[in-house]
């Protein structure tokens, strides 16, 4: 890609003049006289540097600055002046420029400058491309639902998304509650700092502590040296606490600390650490019993729901179901190179007749699983698993249920390949087993 600079200068030969020596080191060079023109091409181009004089006929150049960055903000700007001054110097800089110079005085300075500023221009551009890229995919438009329940959901999160209130998400195991606080915080003021995920289960309580707000050298068996914290990670982002209803009572005062005042101690430390951290909590736990049963802190609780989200069950958006599975589809066929256009009407009825204990996590796993099956273009019912296709005996309509079994078997053994061991642990049976129903249905 051409590295670009843009010159607005209302010298016209001093513009040309310097265009050609700018021209003449590789660069692609544009011309503009007026800051009006230069923000023009701005938007018309891809510049990555922008040399402007301070005195411009509709603007002043050190203002102007502060226009480009706010247009796009990792384009490098050199202020040029025939008059420098200290107080314009350190505007200029405030207001984001690269550098200030004085014409004639710092020319020989110009060309290696550009050269750095272009440097730095390009690096913020792929910085810049990437979070663009990041912040897109966790748009709440990649949020997959139209149900009215799930509209409901994602308004709410949009709302809160733009504050840094504490939020609470909560609902059953695989709703989506991590998408949710993805997109909560890539849609806040924070999304340029890191977004840090916990999951509360997954740590006995001096594990989570040290996790969570580290340890000091010396701090515990093991402990050879200093660790960073989670929350010093996510210092000016946001932590995602998952499954907090399953965090040690102890530590839940702790979390209280940080979140009333910003601030606290590292395991084996006695120095006080101030953090900036918005908290997302989410649980599939009703809190207020974990409350009565003195599981959990009340006053805990009434500082993480003060915006609280449900989320809501595949069983109560059913509307979403066909979406969710074409969406699915086309995921795992890109994966598995696998041209799979299309879903059976059949499929999808069992999908939707079904009681998703595992939510939309489950409903992927399905899909997936379907897909690697698939040998045709076209998702039919028989690649479901069994329990599907038994727990709805009324729908099967052209086969029996020996037939399903046996094409299912047949299924499976041409994804292992003839491989028994590896069939009969996908079918969660007895070795034994299958070989008495490979006999009994002459399978091969």
């Amino acid at each position: 890609m051409a590295q670009t600079v843009l010159i607005i200068d209302d010298e016209k030969k001093l513009c040309d003049l310097l265009a050609r020596i700018i021209g003449l080191e590789g660069y692609k060079v544009f011309q503009a006289n007026t800051g009006k023109d230069g923000l023009k091409l701005l938007a018309q181009e891809d510049i990555h540097v922008v040399l402007s004089d301070v005195k411009l006929p509709d603007v002043n150049g050190v203002e102007l600055v502060k226009q480009i960055k706010e247009k796009k903000p990792y384009v490098e700007v050199i202020n040029l002046t025939a008059f420098g001054t200290i107080a314009d110097g350190v505007l200029s800089i405030k207001n984001g420029a690269f550098d200030y110079i004085t014409k004639g005085d710092d020319n020989d300075k110009i060309l290696p400058m550009l050269s750095k500023a272009m440097d730095k221009a390009q690096l913020q551009l792929k910085v810049f491309q990437l979070q663009s890229k990041i912040v897109k995919q966790y748009s709440f438009d990649g949020i997959i639902g139209h149900s009215k329940a799930m509209q409901a959901a994602i308004d709410l999160a949009k709302k809160v998304s733009v504050t840094d209130t504490t939020v609470l998400l909560l609902g059953e195991t695989g709703t989506g509650k991590e998408v949710f606080a993805q997109a909560i915080h890539y849609n806040s003021g924070r999304k340029a700092q890191n977004f840090v995920a916990v999951n509360c289960s997954a740590f006995g309580k001096d594990l989570l502590e040290s996790e969570l707000f580290g340890h000091k050298a010396g701090a515990f068996t093991g402990a050879v040296k200093d660790k960073r914290g989670l929350f010093e990670e996510a210092d000016g982002g946001t932590l995602f606490l998952d499954e907090i209803g399953e965090m040690n009572i102890d530590l839940q005062a702790k979390i209280l600390r940080v979140i009333e005042r910003g601030e606290f101690i590292k395991v084996g430390d006695t120095k006080t650490i101030k953090v900036n951290v918005r908290i997302i909590a989410a649980t599939n736990r009703k809190l207020e019993e974990e409350i009565e049963k003195g599981h959990f802190r009340e006053d805990l609780f009434y500082r993480l729901s003060v915006f609280q989200i449900m989320l809501p069950s595949l069983n109560e958006r059913k509307d979403d179901i066909a979406l969710l599975a074409k969406h699915y589809l086309k995921e795992f066929a890109d994966k598995t190179n696998q041209t799979i256009t299309q879903i059976d009407a059949d499929f999808i009825k069992h999908l939707e007749n079904h009681k998703w204990k595992g939510n939309v996590r489950e409903l992927k796993n399905i899909i997936e699983r379907s897909v690697i099956m698939c040998d045709g273009p076209v998702l039919t019912a028989n690649l479901l698993p069994l329990d599907f296709l038994f727990e709805q005996k009324s729908s099967l309509s052209t086969f029996d249920l020996a037939t399903v079994e046996k094409n299912h078997i047949q299924k499976i053994l041409h994804y292992t390949k003839g491989n028994k061991t590896e069939t009969a642990r996908l079918l969660n049976i007895g070795l034994t087993t299958l070989y008495r129903k490979i006999d009994e249905y002459h399978l091969t």
